[in-house]
């Protein structure tokens, strides 16, 4: 005799695939080097200065760290300033972009989500988990959206017990 009131969770036992952003949320420090500390009066960069700069300075702070490169001052700023700055901190730093944090965000979810398995889900009902820990950007749930929707059945988003439908495939 089965127990009327017996409480089912059809969340764990059905057949749908929960994917957690924050799993491919990156632990490592994420820094600025901006390139305002190397202008003169806010303005101007000097290349035999900045060349010295870059020869002495002890880039090994960067060591495993994620940096965003850019100026925030309003000077104009050669390009080969940014690469000189990138050819030694790329040297330590495990992600090097040219931009803001927002921007480093962005590339390290970029890596994280080109090694899935994209093939584990296919013909699968996926749903993307919404809240986390970490801070997901808009980004990583626009790009995991377009690499999952030419292979699942059905995509989703927010909890599996609560889900708004985002795509679901024609039979």
């Amino acid at each position: 005799m089965s127990d009327q009131n017996e409480i089912i969770n059809r969340v764990a036992s059905s057949s749908l695939i929960t994917l957690d952003l924050e799993e491919y949320y990156h632990q490592g420090e994420r820094l600025v080097y901006d390139l305002r500390q190397n202008l003169v009066d806010d303005l101007i960069l000097k290349e035999k200065p900045f060349r010295e700069f870059i020869s002495s300075n002890d880039w090994s702070v960067y060591t495993g760290k994620n940096v965003a490169i850019q100026c925030t001052a309003d000077a104009i700023v050669p390009t080969w300033a940014y690469m000189l700055v990138a050819s030694r901190v790329s040297s330590y730093a495990h992600m090097v972009v040219y931009g803001s944090l927002d921007n480093l965000e962005q590339a390290l979810f970029q890596q994280a989500l080109q090694n899935i398995n994209i093939e584990r889900f296919r013909n699968a009902k996926v749903v993307i988990k919404g809240c986390s820990k970490y801070p997901v950007p808009p980004f990583a749930y626009v790009e995991l959206t377009r690499l999952l929707t030419p292979v699942v059945s059905s995509l989703m988003y927010g909890e599996p017990c609560s889900t708004v439908p985002i795509y679901k495939k024609n039979k």
